[in-house]
């Protein structure tokens, strides 16, 4: 399926569409370049064999999602109406996904069409970014295609989750990481990622007397990241930021924290960015941790987690501040009965990543050889994380994540019918979150409240430089 140049791209699908040296596109057989060439320009958008061939595939992608109405968007419409509590009732899933990532995405897609839901979000982390290597516009790109080959339409969430300060580096030299977080979040910005939760919670200082000293570093520094986001918005769009207090796997979350942490970064904000627009809503700690607690056969610890703080937090985000609400993370290895009670006590969104891992490595359909292969791999490359309490299940469990740069052809050329079986168990799974979190007919309420803005990027020069040749042959 690889393209042999980005000359090459444009031949192969000049019978479907054309490309024109304005930086348009015109879909001679829209049906046609759904089910004929997606799939060509998705794998080139990950695998092409040159830079320039894959960053000719993603702008393709991304100008066809403008043309059939598949847009890279912003939530913070949909958020500043929870906080007027002008919508409620649901919780809005936040997926990360770390590999396989055409065909899991296509399984979202394709509950959110049986559903009707329209309030969910696709997300990585900047850690996630550099492990599964899945660069932002990659992701995004990726993330497009997969709406468009489902025929989805209408807005779609993509957003950059923890970018985060490392606690360690910003006390050696705290511009460098910030530096490193304000270049990612650009990177992000130009790739679609219109929504960026800030995580600096990892800044809060215990020792420190009194709450709001505790939380002073976190909320400084979130605010001046926050300012940079801001000035580097496009044009007509208001990113959804945001912001952390507690950081995950630690204590839970007070009032005290929230309210020091929010009031210290607004009168930080207002003077760096004015008028600017703050944080559309805030991530807590209620007892849960990233992956879940590995027992020592591989088996996740059942987790209790502090749903009445859920509930205050809030409705205080709600009431005080005008966010959508608290952020659940770490939650996708939770038992299945406890998803309903975020949509009860108004949480505004919950993340989830760990399970749909597991659903990819243990499906019956993937290869015994393969995943031997990865575990193979991983005792060689991380063994340098393997505790000396560790048994080998919690050790393979806690670093498989890993496995999914090193090996991400690999999963893209799992054959059609494992990742036909893969995408099946994903879609189901998605389903019964989707009902469970209440956001199914969820797509009225994101119409009117998200109003899409089609952010088009110039064509990248090798594109352009194969346009023009292709124009100046005769036909």
């Amino acid at each position: 399926m690889n393209a042999r140049s980005p000359l090459d791209l444009i031949n192969r699908g000049r019978a479907i569409y054309e490309l024109s040296d304005s930086g348009g596109i015109v879909l001679k057989n829209p049906q046609k370049f759904i089910s004929q060439t997606l799939d060509l320009l998705a794998w080139n958008a990950v695998l092409g064999e040159t830079e320039e061939i894959r960053s000719a595939a993603r702008w393709i992608i991304r100008r066809a999602g403008v043309e059939l109405g598949v847009v890279p968007s912003s939530i913070q419409g949909l958020y500043e109406a929870r906080g007027r509590k002008e919508g409620s009732g649901f919780t809005v899933p936040a997926i990360n996904i770390r590999g396989l990532s055409y065909d899991v995405a296509r399984a979202v897609f394709r509950a959110a069409l049986r559903l009707k839901a329209g309030a969910f979000i696709f997300e990585l982390a900047r850690t996630e970014s550099n492990y599964t290597d899945q660069k932002p516009a990659e992701y995004a790109a990726v993330m497009v295609a997969a709406a468009l080959r489902e025929g989805y339409e209408g807005p779609i969430f993509i957003q950059g989750d923890h970018y985060q300060a490392n606690a360690k580096r910003y006390a050696k030299d705290p511009e460098a990481e910030l530096r490193g977080i304000r270049d990612f979040c650009q990177e992000s910005v130009a790739a679609g990622y219109y929504n960026i939760d800030i995580d600096t919670s990892t800044l809060v200082d215990l020792s420190k007397p009194g709450v709001r000293e505790q939380q002073r570093a976190n909320f400084e520094t979130s605010a001046k990241l926050a300012a940079h986001v801001r000035s580097i918005e496009p044009k007509g769009i208001t990113i959804s930021l945001g912001g952390e207090i507690g950081e995950v796997g630690k204590q839970n979350s007070t009032v005290e924290e929230l309210t020091a942490y929010m009031d210290g970064f607004l009168a930080i904000l207002s003077k760096l960015a004015g008028k600017k627009k703050g944080l559309s809503k805030i991530s807590v700690q209620t007892g849960t941790t990233h992956g879940g607690v590995v027992l020592p056969d591989g088996s996740i610890a059942q987790v209790a987690i502090d749903f009445e703080t859920l509930r205050t937090l809030s409705a205080l985000a709600r009431d005080r501040y005008g966010m959508a609400g608290a952020v659940q993370h770490g939650a996708s290895t939770l038992p299945s009965d406890a998803f309903h009670k975020f949509a009860e006590c108004e949480t505004a969104e919950v993340h989830l990543a760990t399970e749909f891992q597991n659903l990819i490595y243990e499906n019956p359909a993937f290869p015994r050889d393969l995943k031997e292969e990865i575990y193979k791999f991983l005792r060689k490359t991380c063994a340098d994380e393997k505790k000396p309490s560790d048994t080998d299940e919690q050790f393979i469990y806690k670093t498989r994540k890993k496995a999914f740069g090193p090996f991400k052809r690999k999963f893209w050329e799992l054959p059609a019918d494992v990742r036909g079986k893969i995408g099946n168990d994903l879609e189901n799974k998605f389903a019964f979150l989707f009902e469970r979190l209440n956001v199914q007919r969820t797509t009225e309420i994101v119409k009117k409240t998200v109003t899409p803005v089609a952010v088009i990027p110039p064509a990248p020069a090798a594109l352009t430089e194969a346009l023009q040749k292709v124009n100046a042959t005769p036909r």
